[in-house]
């Protein structure tokens, strides 16, 4: 790490110029501007710039133009730099500074440096003006109904859009900066009144423990500040939508923030959130109930019909009429590899096929998708290397993931079901099961109890759960979690 706190700025300009090269080098895209106010002994000064980060439109409409036309040359030491920010420089986010970490951080995030002869201060101005990325639906969180706009690499966007949303003075901002290299700024987003102070004080403290040199995505922070780091369990949600986002923060959650990437976390994190998508809050409470349900036989589905199948097939063929059982058994025959061998090869392959599909280019990746599980999957069969049947549960638990693409631990579950399954059956299953809960009851999110509400202890509780009841019956947030319970008033009161 850098750290110029004993390098002091002097009353020379030279100097000052100087000091500033000799940090950051040979460095050809930071651009020295020396110019002098409009008198024959005017006020001489220099203006530090990195190119490509900066709009040089306001460069030099607000800056070097008004310090070339301002008339001054006879001012005291330290009224120079007061006098450019009173009546000289046209900047909405101006401030002065000493500090040479300050000054750098500066001018490598965009900003522009004004140093005038006789004054040990600088001038920061807020130029920033670099290439990002339009506002746009976020491509992995596509709904019908609802809006089209998603977050983007750049902090202040973000920030407005969280703004656009929750148009309260209660909306909070704590910014900080981690990483001791790339010094990534971050927010920390909630609603005060609503949020608990508690959670604030246990993520901030988390944050302010992170020693590393870099930070290029939030993906970092959740892994370095998540309880249980050893669990395959996600305790931190993610979202690329500000809609997502503000209604969380409203429930009295916390969204964190990041410069340079489009994902935003969101916490603390219940396991019910796996099921929720915020097109339910859209639609109309019949038909959102009814797709939070299909999502949570979805999750049974993808996790556990590969372990029944081969528990049932191993251990349990009591289980199956005694024509599906033929009907397997048939589809069996030639088939040289056991039953939790060729299902172990078949999920991989479909992972596979799903992991090239993601990183090639669009078209491709989805034909290749298409094409590789039809070619694959007949040739397979039809090579006697795997049986029909397997082909099939291979692809309800595929086509069950995609229903809660949001819950990542779905591969790790399936693999211990599975494994537990080919050793002791179906008792192996119920094991795992058992085992899944067990651990699931025993997280914490920043002190918050990961399944919260499930099961429900009362009805209210149970409205937002399995099913999302209507907007009048949900008077009241998630309890532990908001300072402010109610979220409306009860029509029935």
């Amino acid at each position: 790490m850098n750290n110029y706190t004993g390098i002091n700025l002097t009353n020379s300009l030279d100097k000052n110029i100087g000091l500033i090269n000799g940090i950051l080098g040979n460095d050809e895209t930071i651009v020295y501007r020396e110019l002098q106010t409009n008198k024959a002994n005017g006020i001489k000064c220099c203006i530090i710039f990195a190119d490509g980060m900066t709009d040089k439109h306001i460069v030099n409409d607000n800056i070097i133009k008004p310090i070339l036309e301002c008339d001054v040359e006879d001012l005291k030491q330290n009224e120079i730099i007061d006098y450019f920010i009173s009546n000289v420089i046209s900047n909405g986010d101006i401030k002065k500074s000493k500090d040479i970490n300050t000054i750098i951080s500066g001018v490598l995030y965009g900003k522009t440096i004004i140093f005038a002869e006789n004054c040990d201060d600088a001038i920061i101005l807020d130029t920033i003006g670099w290439e990002k990325r339009s506002i746009e639906e976020p491509k992995s969180e596509t709904i019908v109904r609802g809006p089209r706009e998603g977050f983007t690499e750049s902090l202040n966007v973000n920030i407005s859009l969280l703004r656009r949303k929750i148009l309260s003075s209660d909306l909070k901002l704590v910014f900080m900066e981690i990483g001791t290299r790339t010094k990534t700024k971050i927010c920390v987003c909630y609603l005060e009144g609503v949020a608990e102070e508690s959670i604030l004080k246990e993520l901030l403290q988390r944050i302010k423990k992170i020693n590393i040199d870099g930070i290029m995505d939030t993906g970092y922070i959740e892994e370095l500040i998540k309880d249980a780091p050893f669990s395959p369990i996600r305790t931190i949600s993610s979202t690329e939508r500000p809609d997502v986002a503000s209604g969380k923060i409203l429930e009295g959650k916390f969204a964190l923030i990041c410069d340079g990437t489009p994902t935003v976390l969101t916490l603390p994190k219940l396991f019910v959130e796996n099921f929720q998508s915020d097109e339910d809050y859209f639609n109309n409470y019949i038909f959102s109930s009814i797709t939070r349900i299909l999502r949570w036989m979805g999750f049974w589905l993808t996790t556990s019909v590969p372990a029944i199948y081969v528990a049932v097939i191993t251990f349990h063929q009591e289980f199956l009429p005694t024509p599906l059982l033929l009907s397997i058994a048939v589809a069996r025959q030639g088939v040289p590899f056991p039953t939790i061998v060729e299902t172990m090869v078949m999920l991989i392959i479909f992972e596979t096929l799903k992991e090239a599909g993601l990183r090639m280019p669009k078209h491709i990746g989805q034909a290749m998708s298409i094409v590789g599980a039809l070619v694959l999957g007949e040739a397979a069969v039809t090579a006697k290397l795997v049986s029909a049947p397997i082909v099939i549960v291979t692809a309800l638990t595929g086509v069950s993931s995609f229903m809660i693409p949001q819950v990542s631990e779905i591969i790790p579950i399936r693999i211990i079901f599975l494994i537990m399954s080919s050793f002791l059956g179906i008792y192996g299953y119920v094991f795992g099961v058992m085992g899944l809960a067990l651990h699931l009851y025993s997280l914490r999110s920043f002190g918050v109890p990961y399944m919260l509400n499930i099961p429900p202890g009362s009805f209210q509780e149970f409205k937002d759960t399995i099913i999302r009841a209507p907007w009048w019956e949900m008077y009241f947030r998630t309890k532990s979690i908001a300072k402010d319970k109610r979220r409306m008033k009860n029509p029935k009161s």
